[in-house]
């Protein structure tokens, strides 16, 4: 109930009619952040340049998503009115301290845009100009974009669409100048009428980015690695089954039959009193598969709301803000599945297991980001509890189909690529080898410019990754009992949840080869982020990989003929 409230807020908030104007009414421009733009995650405040600003800064109120995302939108002194034409209209004159020029000339150099704000559109353009050229002497000139050109669009009483040009002007020289050094600032106003519908804006917005587009052969990469996939899949189908065929084939025979065949059990047969041990740790295995199945919730969640487009280019933080409050709404979920399955493995101290689950991500999530501890307290601590008494109260017996023995048999020695690590190998690199060129986009959306919008091709790629989850899983689990190894619990949740550790260094490769960031802030910043979303990936795939192992050791086991 709680998920389904939850999405019908959501859709509320992002589904929305647009600010309707009259004619000369004020269209407010809101200035936003600068940086450089080979490094979209550093940024700063739009006033922390030495620009035009009013004498008291009221800033504008911001959504939980727009803080998450980094935006400092604030009020301008831009004086635009609805469908006027304004004509190099001066904005304010600013006299520059030497300290200031240098900031200005550093920015220019570095490549600094901005970003203002029109009716939720993005509007971007450069700080200045930068000219390089020739080799004895060489040219260095650096340019102040002192004039902005505003075109905006509309259609009736709505804003459509906006962007801002630089060179109706000439820029203004920084080079040689000394301080005091006064310039006058200026801009112009142009509207246009379009007959684009206010809902189709935000197509229109996405396809004129700023920023230089690189999803070109998008479609056919996630074509290839979906053949791929497929392809892995049906392998490992088509061998388990003839496989499996062969081995029911084996055991099963009458005891008639098995006189005439020199047969000694072996194989998985021969743990069959073993292989349903519960495993040792049963809390913190149990808080597993609930934190995991919860961030499966939220992704699916998260995947069909942006299917079904809730999340609008124009809309700052929108995703940001459903991921956390989802979060949040689902966390009865965590709590069922670990009670239920912490009683269906016989264990008592279900308060301990409830508080260890609510813990397991919030607890380091929480170290990094303080402000969502009240979030956490008030809804999702209260419903872990209730879908905790719940799961508890509706747990049944695990009712295995072979009885487990008092004393555990001993595991024979295995080859090495039988070992658990290589297991976490394999068991890692085919679902990441499913979404690693998913990633690069991924990872440009969350550390760069531009807002994800093929949620079509992330929801097909989520759909395989969960696929050769679960095959993976399967058949490294039919691997580990065909050693005799009963030990598959554990196993089932590492093996798959090492994908969190290739995505983690991929994760270093796109820091290190990708991306212009630097510093220690950003680094933190980077890496801490990065760790807790591998270990999203850990909880979540861990979760399937076992559910998947699960089920198959439940239908191997009931089909086999015990003595």
């Amino acid at each position: 109930m709680s998920i389904f409230v939850c999405f019908v807020v959501l859709a509320f908030l992002s589904t929305s009619s647009g600010i309707k104007y009259k004619d000369n009414d004020k269209v407010i421009l809101y200035v936003n952040k600068v940086g450089p733009y080979f490094n979209p995650h550093e940024t700063y405040h739009y006033y922390q340049l030495p620009v035009c600003r009013p004498k008291k800064i009221e800033h504008k109120s911001l959504t939980l998503g727009e803080v998450l995302d980094g935006d400092r939108m604030a009020l301008s002194e831009y004086d635009i009115r609805f469908t006027r034409d304004s004509d190099k209209k001066e904005l304010c004159k600013v006299t520059f301290t030497e300290q200031d020029l240098q900031l200005l000339r550093d920015a220019i150099e570095d490549l600094y845009y901005f970003e203002f704000v029109i009716d939720e559109i993005p509007v971007r353009g450069f700080i200045g100009h930068l000219e390089e050229g020739g080799f004895l002497p060489h040219n260095h000139k650096v340019f102040l974009w002192a004039h902005l050109n505003f075109n905006i669009e509309y259609n009736g009483n709505q804003v459509i669409y906006a962007n801002v040009t630089t060179k109706e002007q000439a820029p203004v020289s920084l080079d040689g100048v000394t301080a005091p050094y006064e310039v006058v600032f200026t801009y112009s106003v142009k509207w246009m009428k379009t007959n684009m519908a206010y809902d189709d804006r935000a197509k229109r917005v996405r396809d004129n980015s700023f920023f230089p587009k690189t999803l070109e052969i998008h479609w056919l990469s996630i074509i290839n690695s979906m053949v791929l996939v497929f392809l892995l899949i049906g392998f490992v189908v088509i061998i388990l089954t003839r496989v499996l065929k062969s081995d029911f084939a084996r055991y099963n025979v009458d005891e008639e039959e098995s006189d005439d065949i020199d047969q000694e059990d072996n194989g998985w047969k021969i743990i069959h009193s073993d292989v349903f041990r519960f495993p040792s740790f049963k809390s913190l295995f149990t808080a597993i598969l609930g934190v995991g199945s919860q961030f499966l919730a939220l992704a699916t969640g998260i995947m069909v709301m942006a299917v079904l487009g809730m999340f609008n280019v124009h809309h700052h933080g929108s995703i940001n803000s459903a991921g956390v409050i989802l979060y949040a709404f689902t966390s009865g979920i965590a709590g069922y599945v670990a009670a239920n399955m912490y009683k269906v493995l016989g264990g008592d101290n279900w308060v301990w297991n409830l508080n260890l689950t609510s813990c397991l991500f919030a607890a380091p999530f929480f170290m990094t980001v303080v402000l969502l501890m009240c979030l956490w307290v008030f809804v999702g601590y209260p419903l872990t509890i209730i879908g905790g008494i719940f799961g508890k109260n509706w747990a049944t017996g695990f009712d295995a189909p072979c009885r487990t023995k008092n004393f555990p048999r001993e595991v024979p020695s295995v080859p090495w690529y039988r070992s658990s690590f290589a297991h976490c190998i394999v068991g890692g690199f085919l679902p990441f080898s499913a979404i690693s060129v998913e990633l690069y986009y991924i990872f440009a959306t969350l550390w760069g410019r531009e807002q994800y919008t093929l949620y079509g091709i992330l929801f097909i790629v989520y759909g395989i990754l969960i696929s050769v989850t679960a095959c993976i899983s399967i058949a490294l689990t039919y691997f580990q009992l065909s050693a005799e190894d009963y030990r598959w619990w554990w196993r089932s949740i590492f093996s798959a949840g090492s994908t969190g550790c290739f995505v983690f260094l991929y994760a270093m490769f796109y820091y290190f080869k990708r991306s212009n960031m630097s510093g220690a802030l950003q680094t933190i910043e980077f890496f801490g982020y990065t760790f807790l979303t591998c270990y999203v990936f850990f909880l979540m795939l861990g979760t399937v990989s076992f559910f998947a192992s699960l089920n198959f050791v439940r239908y191997i086991y009931v089909n086999l003929k015990m003595d």
